[in-house]
């Protein structure tokens, strides 16, 4: 067998199922800690390598901390195809990464990213983070007609509202839809991608309300369609509910809420819209492979 030794760097990468209590379920996000900063090319690289949904990216601020001492980190995410500004279960894996696999000594990590600061705390077996609030405000259904078409078809929706900082396209099916009409779409990422080329939309979340009959009691439920980021269904999109926490929390008069999306995977998430402008998120992790990457 021939053996290169021209390997000069390692780098660590953990997989880590996001708000889930159980493997292969959840969303997979790769981490990666990392002891210097990489070239934008060699983020991008990896992170197509790697072909999760996000793979986050930890350095450190100070240069004399260490994972296991440090308060404060840097954090970027990548997509297969592209960096994101916001990203929920990446942001959570990189807690538990930190937390359960460095030893983290703090009740409290901060991440600078580029939606700011986020602070993830400890709580029983998961983690709170703090993120920040996007409201979305009411469109017009007509400019994005073929949008709607493309993501939910023929059934019925209330008005639909749009995100301009974080680009998601919030399309909330009528109350006469229940859960099983949300499972049953059948998206094709490219006509949906095909449907929206202003830059405007780069995600699409379909929601419905939740039902006091379900065990637990969903508030709402929803999923993810992001075909622009090379995404054709998101399993567990945290960032979501910086957007969707806003909306429902209005429609429903609750700050505290229980959320599920819907993926093949699915994923449940607990949320509480604050009266400072941000969002509570809490969740858990299970950590289901460990390895290096050598280049």
């Amino acid at each position: 067998m021939f053996t290169s030794s021209r390997t000069t760097l390692e780098i660590r990468v953990f997989t880590v199922d996001a708000f889930t209590k159980s493997a292969f379920r959840g969303n997979p996000a790769a981490v990666c800690p990392l002891t210097r900063e990489l070239s934008e090319d060699l983020y991008q690289k990896i992170a197509a390598e790697l072909n999760l949904a996000e793979t986050a990216f930890i350095t450190r601020i100070n240069p004399s901390d260490s994972f296991t001492t440090g308060s404060r980190f840097h954090l970027r995410w990548f997509t297969p195809t592209s960096e994101i500004s916001l990203c929920g279960h990446g942001t959570l894996a990189s807690a538990a990464v930190l937390f359960q696999h460095e030893e983290n000594i703090n009740p409290a990590l901060v991440f600078e990213t580029r939606s700011g600061d986020l602070t993830v705390t400890r709580q029983g077996e998961g983690y709170v983070m703090d993120f920040p609030l996007n409201p979305p405000t009411q469109e017009d259904p007509n400019e994005f007609r073929d949008v709607i078409k493309a993501a939910v078809g023929n059934h019925p929706v209330h008005d639909v509202y749009l995100s301009s900082i974080t680009k998601k396209l919030v399309i909330p099916l009528a109350d006469s839809c229940d859960r099983s009409v949300l499972t049953g779409l059948r998206v094709d990422p490219v006509a949906l991608q095909n449907s929206e080329r202003s830059g405007r939309v780069m995600e699409v979340i379909v929601t419905v309300k939740g039902s006091t009959e379900e065990q637990p009691g969903y508030d709402f439920h929803y999923r993810n369609f992001s075909p622009w980021y090379g995404i054709p269904e998101d399993p567990v999109t945290g960032s979501d509910l910086t957007v969707l926490g806003s909306y429902w929390s209005e429609k429903l008069g609750k700050k505290k809420m229980l959320a599920y999306q819907c993926s093949s995977r699915g994923g449940e998430l607990e949320l509480e819209v604050r009266d400072d402008g941000r969002i509570n998120i809490a969740g858990q992790t299970v950590t289901v492979l460990q390895g290096t990457i050598r280049l």
